[in-house]
């Protein structure tokens, strides 16, 4: 393990957001007198780095990538490696090499408490995060007076149509030119056409969906009944295959109706609320209805495609998902939560363990002062102002997150100076 105490720091940039958000974020800590390198490994990457004498090209086969990671880490003295999620196999084998040589790695993820925030760890997020290992009172306890007040939700960012934009102009340049790059494989097993082919049926399909987007919330609000609310999430999201017991979405949602039809009131609905970039990939609605006949559950389950969170979550009885982090926002409002997979917010004074047809009957509700401890302790450390793809919200994150890589603590132990020693303490206590 190398001592990087008195090393000028350099950063290896992997694959990150779709758009410019890695090249900004770049140029800013250049400024700030370190040195980056990216790797790019197709055409889309090297389409958002502008700095081409930056610019390494993979073009190998995948078996290779751990000697070129340390190849880079030795030839260019490597001290920190940035990532956008830490799932992908090429971001799970460069954290592997990165921790053999001591460096840090610097995790960029959708916030946890999106759409306001974005998220910035050490190490690994969501299943992997230092939150999975912290309880509340831990939270609790190092915080000691440090973290502020909750803060009110900043302006509105605006990000989902500059993230599908962004992702239209990415498989774009993976569809037409990635012949420099004949040997990558996409993390996701959908062929980069049909990938590109969804984003543009998205982005044309947006004024319809927002018709039966309304038509359905107005039923639902209109309707009188109790209902308890899913939040899907995307399918292909590593998040969703990674960290949650489901390996088909198929299963969620079987799970859900059947369970919903064994426990719940003959009164209470369930509405399933899909992802606001949902592309169509997996036929949810059809899906849904397929279940609602199998169950005799006609006219009670509902499906809303995509659009905001809000006015849905203000009325219902409660909320189910595998590991989404708009679950949070449920949390906020004091609702039952019932969930299915690892995440940060898991706690056991936050989540219900109820079987999960007895949750449908008489769901347990949440300890609200701890979600706001836990809340506070988040905005505290790893949730930064900002987002990465319009430009005010990327500005926004800019401002704030370069002061933060630079550091040596992490955003955990950052919060007090005596949080490092008192994290140490705590380990040896487990």
């Amino acid at each position: 393990m190398a001592d990087l105490a008195n090393i000028p720091r350099h950063f290896l940039f992997l694959q990150g957001p779709h758009g410019p958000f890695f090249d900004r974020l770049g140029r800013m800590l250049r400024t700030a007198g370190a040195r980056t390198t990216r790797v790019g490994f197709n055409a889309g990457d090297a389409f958002f780095w502008r700095r081409r004498q930056d610019f390494v090209a993979f073009q190998d086969r995948a078996e290779n990538w751990p000697d070129m990671v340390r190849g880079l880490i030795k030839d260019r003295a490597i001290t920190d490696v940035v990532l956008y999620g830490d799932t992908r196999p090429i971001h799970r084998v460069a954290a592997a090499v990165a921790r053999e040589y001591g460096l840090k790695i610097h995790v960029f993820e959708e916030g946890y408490l999106r759409p306001f925030w974005a998220t910035y760890e050490r190490g690994g997020s969501n299943g992997h995060s230092r939150l999975m290992d912290l309880s509340v009172a831990q939270m609790r306890d190092m915080m000691q007076g440090a973290a502020p007040e909750l803060a009110n939700t900043p302006d509105h960012w605006g990000d989902l149509r500059e993230h599908i934009f962004y992702g239209a102009i990415y498989h774009w340049f993976v569809l037409f030119r990635n012949t420099g790059f004949r040997n990558f494989k996409s993390h996701r097993s959908t062929p980069v056409k049909h990938e590109f082919m969804l984003y543009l049926r998205r982005l044309a399909k947006m004024p319809l969906h927002r018709a039966e987007r309304f038509q359905a919330t107005v039923r639902i609000k209109r309707g009188g009944f109790p209902y308890h609310l899913v939040l899907l999430q995307l399918a292909h999201d590593e998040s969703f295959r990674a960290h949650s017991r489901f390996t088909e979405m198929d299963d969620f949602l079987s799970l859900t109706i059947s369970e919903f039809a064994r426990g719940a009131p003959a009164h209470h609905h369930l509405v399933f609320k899909a992802h606001p970039l949902e592309d169509g990939r997996i036929p949810l609605s059809r899906k849904i209805r397929e279940l609602t006949k199998e169950h005799g559950l006609n006219n009670r389950i509902h499906f809303v495609r995509g659009g905001k969170l809000a006015g849905l979550l203000d009325g219902a009885r409660s909320s189910v998902t595998t590991n989404s982090t708009s679950a949070q926002q449920a949390l906020w409002r004091g609702l039952p939560l019932r969930a299915f997979g690892d995440a940060v917010f898991c706690k056991p004074e936050l989540v219900s363990h109820q079987p999960l047809a007895d949750f449908f009957a008489d769901p347990q509700a949440p300890d609200h002062q701890a979600y706001l401890d836990f809340r506070r302790f988040l905005l505290a450390t790893s949730q930064v102002s900002g987002g990465f793809y319009s430009n005010r919200s990327r500005r926004q994150l800019l401002r704030n997150i370069v002061d933060m890589m630079l550091r040596d603590q992490d955003p955990y132990d950052a919060l007090n100076p005596a949080n490092e020693a008192r994290a140490q303490q705590l380990k040896l206590v487990k």
